[in-house]
């Protein structure tokens, strides 16, 4: 039977429902549901429009817990004021159509067990439907109504429409459940962000004043003064201490969600952006995952997507976990525009979104390939150990990446420092220096990754700071600061082996990637820079012959052998002898090193 068929049916044998009342029951079923998210009044409606529509005169809405074995009375219209009640699964109209999964319908309300309408009520029903509230193929709820004429009989066509108002009743539970959980989860969220902004806030106060404390100790320690001794590993251990307990702190979604939920809901966030279509798959038994894996394992994700939906133009995303006896493949694809795959090669060419990503699975000890063909999308696999591999590696995901920030300048200093903690909550700011005469030990002292500082520093430049830091910890990464790309100091500090240069145009996310690049050494140098930094840097190319120029100039695009040798028409061995040529007559000790055009025949030895 249609489902005209069923209304008219229904109608014509209830003649006491006016046409009105009709209409008004089935447009404002429909209206309800448009943005309400208060439950209570939303099942009154609905409640009263069916028993409306049925020709009933009482009824009843129950949520159901099948774990707990019990029902709760969410409403109730003209029989006992039963709302907000739990009873057994086992009792009443409700804990039929449990047991039956399917509707059930009584002559007479008497026939129900454990039925918990009050007697004087009790007496005066008679013919029952009720129907199971279902979603996602569980049941959720029961929708009852009663009649109290003695002659009506509710039929099959009853049940399909009643069936029709339980639906409406199932969207608004669910709708109800999703807004207060996601109330919840924004509250949760806002309280546990202020937590840690309060506790990172105190973390670098405490973690500069110590390290403060130990430069004046370091720089005025006298033989034998066994007191200055003890205040130092004093205040290390405090140190140390304040970062341990700090760094116990994880992504706020992971402490309200495992790694997948998580993961789900940066989908939702895509799909909300923008009209993308999201997938997640996840296969294999999740462990227990360290929070530092699954906290830059989300990080990771994060990036990708942000990527995706600011360059990729995607229609749909696709997002895979499978977890492993010993490691956990995370796996983002997108059918995009995609990229040149050659950019990959090209460090300075590629995005600070990929440099992003590339560290954090630096970090992770991770297998990482990225694969992407113009038209066709990109596709970003990243296998990450449960355990570290390398223990001894400096970007371990154990500790934050650490950064000594070096201007003369208090306002810069400060807001470098707040745009670094606000777009990257994984870098620490380890120290601020005004006194460039301070830099080198505090490089000692501090460890950073990355040092930050302003190529026009005063008494020592920024050229001069850059070569004597790599000279007293070989390990560090040097980025410069400089609006002036023609500045003659910008070629010395590349020379002297700066990882990068940024301007003061860069925002928080910016910098925080370009801080992440320089962690993983990374030669971050735009084309302007590069162009700068060349044009006054021929000295060496006279030697050169014309195919060593060649050549010389793919290896600086990052290419390696078998790709230069496709781009020349030559075999990558006559590359090899040709790259051979290029470091005995520059000096450069690797390739990386002729790719940044170090001439180290220029070089102080």
């Amino acid at each position: 039977m249609s489902s005209e068929e069923t209304l008219a049916a229904t109608f014509g044998r209830h003649a006491r429902v006016s046409p009105h009342d009709q209409v008004d029951a089935l447009t404002g079923a429909v209206e309800d549901l448009a943005g309400q998210f208060s439950l209570q009044p939303l099942l009154q409606r609905i409640l009263r429009r069916a028993v409306v529509l049925l020709g009933g005169d009482a009824g009843s809405i129950s949520t159901v817990d099948e774990r707990a074995g019990t029902y709760r009375k969410e409403v109730d219209l003209g029989v006992g004021c039963q709302e907000g009640k739990v009873f057994p699964l086992e009792e009443g109209a409700t804990g039929a159509v449990v047991a039956n999964r399917a509707p059930v319908v009584f002559d007479s309300y008497s026939q129900v067990s454990g039925g918990h309408v009050a007697p004087p009520d009790r007496a005066r029903l008679h013919a029952t439907v009720a129907v199971p509230i279902e979603w996602g193929g569980r049941i959720i709820g029961a929708c009852v109504v009663f009649s109290t004429d003695p002659q009506v009989r509710f039929r099959d066509e009853d049940i399909g429409l009643l069936g029709l108002f339980a639906t409406h009743a199932a969207i608004a539970i669910v709708n109800a459940r999703l807004h207060a959980e996601a109330a919840e989860r924004a509250r949760r969220l806002a309280v546990s962000a202020e937590r840690e902004r309060v506790v990172r806030d105190v973390h670098d106060t405490v973690a500069r004043a110590l390290g403060s404390i130990l430069l004046h100790l370091d720089a005025s320690e006298e033989p034998g003064s066994e007191h200055i001794s003890a205040a130092r590993e004093a205040a290390r251990a405090a140190l140390a201490e304040t970062r341990r307990t700090v760094l116990g702190l994880g992504p706020a979604l992971l402490e309200l969600h495992s790694l997948e939920d998580a993961i789900a809901v940066e989908l939702a966030w895509a799909r909300s952006t923008t009209s993308i279509r999201t997938d997640l798959v996840v296969t294999g038994e999740p462990p227990a995952l360290r929070p530092e894996i699954g906290q830059q394992a989300l990080r990771l994700v994060q990036e990708a997507l942000t990527n995706v939906i600011t360059h990729a133009r995607a229609a749909s995303v696709r997002v895979g976990m499978m977890y492993g006896a010993e490691d956990v493949v995370v796996v983002v694809e997108d059918d995009g525009v995609g990229f040149d795959s050659a950019v990959l090669t090209d460090r300075r060419r590629s995005g600070l979104g990929l440099h992003g990503i590339v560290a954090r699975a630096h970090r992770l000890g991770a297998e990482l390939e990225i694969e992407s063909t113009p038209g066709w999308g990109t596709r970003i696999r990243a296998r990450i150990p449960y355990e570290p591999r390398d223990t001894g590696s400096a970007a371990r995901a154990d500790v934050p990446w650490r950064v000594l920030v070096a201007d003369a300048r208090p306002v810069v200093r400060a807001g470098l420092v707040r745009l670094l903690g606000q777009a990257e909550p994984d870098i620490l700011v380890v120290g601020e220096i005004s006194d460039a005469r301070d830099v080198v030990d505090a490089v000692r002292v501090l460890d950073p990754h990355v040092v930050l500082l302003d190529l026009r520093m005063p008494v020592l430049d920024g050229a001069r700071l850059t070569s004597y830091i790599r000279a007293a910890v070989p390990g560090v990464s040097m980025l410069v600061m400089t609006d002036d790309l023609s500045d003659e100091l910008l070629r010395d500090a590349v020379h002297a082996g700066a990882s990068g240069c940024v301007g003061t145009d860069l925002d928080g996310a910016a910098l925080a990637r370009a801080v992440l690049a320089a962690a993983r050494r990374d030669a971050l140098l735009t084309e302007s820079v590069i162009g700068a930094v060349r044009g006054r840097d021929r000295v060496g190319n006279d030697r050169l012959t014309s195919r060593e120029r060649e050549v010389r100039t793919l290896v600086e695009l990052g290419m390696r052998d078998k790709q230069i040798a496709d781009r020349l028409g030559i075999s990558a061995k006559t590359v090899e002898k040709h790259v051979g040529a290029l470091l005995r007559k520059t000096g450069a000790p690797n390739r990386t090193a002729l790719a940044r055009w170090t001439d180290l025949s220029e070089a102080p030895r």
